[in-house]
């Protein structure tokens, strides 16, 4: 079946680039896609997609309402493996990282020592579009300020496991992890045949849990989802996790704040609500303290959570932690906060708006990747040395302009992992998305949100962009070998 695949110039995780042997442990996973063979796994993979949109599992191409193209996230069915000791390794460093990020948005809307001692400069703070002076004293339940996070790791051409983005806003993606699970045990059961791989299905508990911890002053806490609409881009996950949880689905106009408290508005009156996951973003949450002209919000908000009488996941102001340049001063954060070395570390990075970084870059542009430090979903981004000299004209023009906007990096070649494009095994670029949960502890879901760059050659994973997912397995090192039926001997 792989006769003909050509791992990538970089890190294959299938094979060895060096021998092209497998990699350790792969056997049995490549026994099984063999006896399926390509023709069955094609046809497999059309039912797959056929099932998704079955299931409602489509995202929105763009929050432009009815002229948004409905879509299905294009799935991949060979799955990727990650070794149970490998994964450990990683879990410690992400709950390493977010407790560092934790530590620095309490400080930072609090007494700022991080900025008094000089480890990061006021103005990256303060210059940032995810900055909310507004909430400047604000104190939360167990001091927790990221509670959903969804962090983007790479592996490079050696390799090497790093972060990528920070994602502390609305991470999205959940569903289509679990729902990617859900569709390999259905059409692919065999390919689990000899591993034993962590199950990812407890999510929905372990988050609804994570929710009711966020209010401590209640025994029965309620929680809600407030979403913009169906016309957001991610109504599916919205609905999808309020249905497995068995919360509300709730948009701004079923919210109403009186008398310190936010209450729910139902067929049968007023309800009390202590938890409210949201999944829009900062400025329309409460057009009494951010956008005034904010219909999806629920004014009044901001002075019941300043109150203690109401719990926002992920609080509102997090969005500074997603700023790109603030990503950068992550490293400084835990040795700052932790007094430790960070175990999974940044993909090397360039400030333009500092003046050595910022000569660097233009001198080096050809060779970089540059993104703008607000965007998301692969826009605002220039990936030079598959650009043309217009567009990269275009960018030396926009940091010349606003250097503040924009960071650099590397060109890295990502690991690849064998999917199917169009019709054959080709090596496509990854990355990883794992989910982290943190109330009164934190829990990481084993794996996460592979995303795949499906179109040939591309290093862009995101949906609105083309790209796909896999499923993503926590393994054992050892196979499962099945054990022979002991030989009956009479009495």
């Amino acid at each position: 079946m792989f006769t003909d695949y050509k791992s990538s110039v970089g890190y294959d995780e299938y094979f060895c680039n060096r021998t092209g042997d497998p990699r350790a442990d792969l056997d049995p996973l490549l026994t099984s896609l063999s006896q399926i063979g390509l023709q069955e796994l094609n046809r497999s993979h059309a039912s797959a997609s056929h099932l998704l949109r079955r299931l409602g599992a489509t995202f929105r191409l763009n929050d432009s309402g009815q002229n948004g193209s409905e879509r299905i996230l294009p799935f991949d069915p060979l799955p990727r493996l990650i070794s149970k000791s490998e994964w450990k390794v990683l879990n410690k460093g992400l709950k390493q990282r977010l407790e560092a990020i934790d530590c620095f948005l309490a400080d930072v809307y609090g007494a700022q020592n991080i900025i008094g001692d000089g480890v990061i400069p006021r103005e990256d703070v303060e210059s940032s579009s995810g900055w909310r002076p507004q909430l400047q004293g604000l104190k939360l339940p167990l001091n927790r300020w990221c509670h959903i996070s969804g962090l983007d790791l790479i592996r490079d051409g050696q390799g090497t496991w790093r972060v990528l983005e920070d994602n502390l806003r609305c991470p999205s993606g959940v569903a289509y992890f679990l729902e990617n699970r859900r569709v390999m045990k259905r059409l692919f059961p065999s390919l689990f045949t000899g591993r034993t791989v962590q199950p990812i299905d407890d999510y929905p508990s372990h988050l609804l849990r994570t929710l009711q911890e966020l209010a401590p002053w209640s025994d029965s806490p309620r929680a809600v989802i407030l979403t913009p609409g169906v016309f957001n881009s991610a109504y599916f996950e919205h609905s999808y996790l309020a249905q497995q949880m068995g919360i509300p689905l709730v948009e701004g106009r079923d919210l109403i704040c009186e008398e310190g408290r936010v209450w729910l508005r139902s067929t049968n009156g007023l309800s009390t609500v202590d938890v409210i996951y949201r999944r829009i973003d900062d400025d329309y949450l409460d057009p009494n303290v951010f956008r005034s002209d904010s219909m999806l919000g629920v004014p009044g908000l901001i002075d019941v959570l300043s109150e203690g009488r109401v719990s926002i996941a992920n609080a509102p102001g997090t969005g500074i932690a997603d700023d790109k340049l603030i990503y950068a001063h992550v490293p400084a954060m835990i040795r700052y906060y932790l007094n430790e070395d960070p175990i999974i570390e940044n993909v090397r990075t360039y400030l333009c708006a500092r003046e050595d970084d910022r000569r660097y870059v233009l001198e080096h542009l050809e060779e970089l990747v540059v993104k703008s430090v607000s965007e998301a979903g692969g826009y605002g981004m220039l990936i030079a040395p598959q650009a043309s000299r217009s567009e990269i004209a275009d960018f030396d023009a926009k940091i010349r302009a606003n250097p503040r906007n924009f960071i650099a990096q590397p060109m890295l070649q990502l690991s690849t992992v064998p999917s199917l494009s169009e019709g054959e095994l080709y090596p496509c670029h990854v990355d990883l998305r794992p989910y982290v949960l943190r109330g009164r502890n934190t829990w990481i879901s084993p794996g996460g949100l592979t995303r795949v760059a499906l179109k040939r050659g591309s290093l862009v994973v995101n949906s609105s962009q083309g790209g796909g997912c896999k499923d993503t397995w926590i393994v054992d090192e050892q196979p499962v070998i099945a054990k022979q039926p002991k030989e009956f001997v009479p009495c």
